[in-house]
């Protein structure tokens, strides 16, 4: 069922607001289990989001990430568990009004223009957002009377995300929302995400792009197996990859660099040395104070990706 279907289907049953307690998640799955025949795409899973949050959820291909998104969406059901949006069932028109996404799967008919897709959406919701202000935040100005179909890829990609928005959703599900655009366009993107939090709307981004994540999340949640393996701050996740990377080419060897303390790990490309510690000043006064001389020293963060690929191998 693709975003027209589910907003449609959702005004069809009134425009009655369902409200949170202060201080709730906005979205909660606890215990969640969901089977398709005997395939098991989750397993135990718990999560929430809460108001004025990016949360990022990651995982592998097959880990379950669709399937959550889809639960809380209201277009499945748990085989176990429960599932709640702002307090309610997510399969409630109350509930489903006061969501936007942004999905893969989304039906968009080529022949028909811009304006006249986001006024077909805008249709859908009791209180829409305005036209001028939709355009403006997907940059969408100036097209607004093309075909879909004669759109570029990353123009489509702006054209769905202005429909997310279409009904001041309080909650926003973005499905690789940059892919296909270029750089300026990606950074506008990322503005207009870090706009909606400022405006107190939660949004869960769905992205194979880790510095997406990284640069907009609040929270990463990675999921592996159906069930979550690691949640935090990008920076809390970045540290379970072992720490940072001290580069250099120095005369220590292997032995004397592993029995540091801190030092996770030692490899080596030639003429230099790649040292991975959790507390790489210390490492590298001590390294400095052993071979005065090290030389080429380079130490650098560690990346998402690293500790995305240490907790999901295997």
């Amino acid at each position: 069922m693709g975003a027209m279907a589910l907003v449609s289907e959702a005004s069809a049953h009134g425009d009655a607001a369902v409200r949170v307690a202060s201080g709730q998640p906005v979205a909660r799955l606890q215990g969640v289990g969901k089977k398709y025949g005997t395939t098991t795409a989750l397993d135990g899973l718990n999560l929430s989001l809460h108001a004025g949050e990016v949360v990022a959820l990651l995982g592998p291909n097959g880990a379950g990430k669709s399937t959550a998104v889809r639960l809380m969406l209201g277009l499945a059901g748990p085989t176990s568990g429960t599932v709640r949006l702002f307090g309610g069932d997510p399969r409630e028109a109350a509930s489903r009004t006061r969501v936007g996404a942004m999905l893969p799967v989304a039906r968009v008919t080529d022949t028909i223009r811009v304006r006249e897709h986001i006024d077909l959406f805008r249709s859908y919701y009791p209180r829409p957002l305005a036209v001028s202000e939709i355009l403006r935040v997907a940059q969408l100005q100036g097209i607004e009377n093309r075909f879909f179909g004669e759109l570029s890829g990353g123009q489509k990609q702006r054209l769905l995300f202005a429909l997310a928005l279409c009904g001041d959703p309080d909650l926003v599900f973005l499905d690789e929302p940059t892919v296909g655009m270029d750089i300026e366009a990606r950074r506008g993107l990322w503005q207009q995400i870090r706009s909606l939090k400022e405006r107190g709307k939660t949004v869960l981004l769905t992205t194979h792009y880790l510095e997406e994540a990284d640069a907009l999340a609040d929270r990463v949640i990675v999921i592996n197996k159906g069930h979550v393996v690691s949640e935090g701050t990008p920076t809390e996740i970045k540290r379970m990859s072992g720490g940072r990377r001290i580069k250099c080419s120095t005369s220590l060897d292997d032995a004397y660099l592993l029995g540091l303390d801190s030092v996770t790990a030692v490899e080596r490309s030639g003429v230099f040395v790649t040292v991975t510690a959790t507390d790489a000043e210390a490492v590298v006064r001590a390294m400095l104070f052993a071979d005065e001389r090290l030389a080429g020293l380079e130490i650098a963060s560690p990346a998402l990706e690293d500790a995305f690929l240490s907790l999901t191998r295997g």
